[in-house]
């Protein structure tokens, strides 16, 4: 069994945090979604959901594939993990800013 070497373990360290926002965002999501009334701020939830799973997707496979690249290494996985996890917290955002009448 070879030995991982500081650089890779400090890498592993550093995507699991990734991994673990996409999880806590996941998590507050599914805890505390209100489907608003059809129109496009439910379609802009809709939108939003498999953006944040999605994202949850591609960090994971960042946290498999991008330690050993050490580390200055850094791939698409991470940036189009993050863009889009945050893509799909800005589109419930919107979809909740909900005008309340006087």
């Amino acid at each position: 069994m070879q030995l991982l070497t500081p650089d890779v373990r400090m890498m592993y360290v550093s995507r699991h945090i990734y991994l673990l926002e996409a999880a806590l965002v996941n998590l507050t999501l599914g805890r505390y979604l209100q489907l608003q009334s059809p129109g496009w701020r439910r379609l802009l939830q809709q939108i939003g959901s498999p953006l944040i799973l999605f994202s949850a997707v591609s960090l994971l496979l960042a946290f498999i594939a991008e330690p050993t690249l050490g580390i200055a290494g850094r791939s698409w996985r991470s940036s189009f993990g993050l863009i889009v996890l945050f893509a799909g917290v800005m589109t419930h955002t919107v979809a909740s800013l909900v005008h309340k009448p006087n």
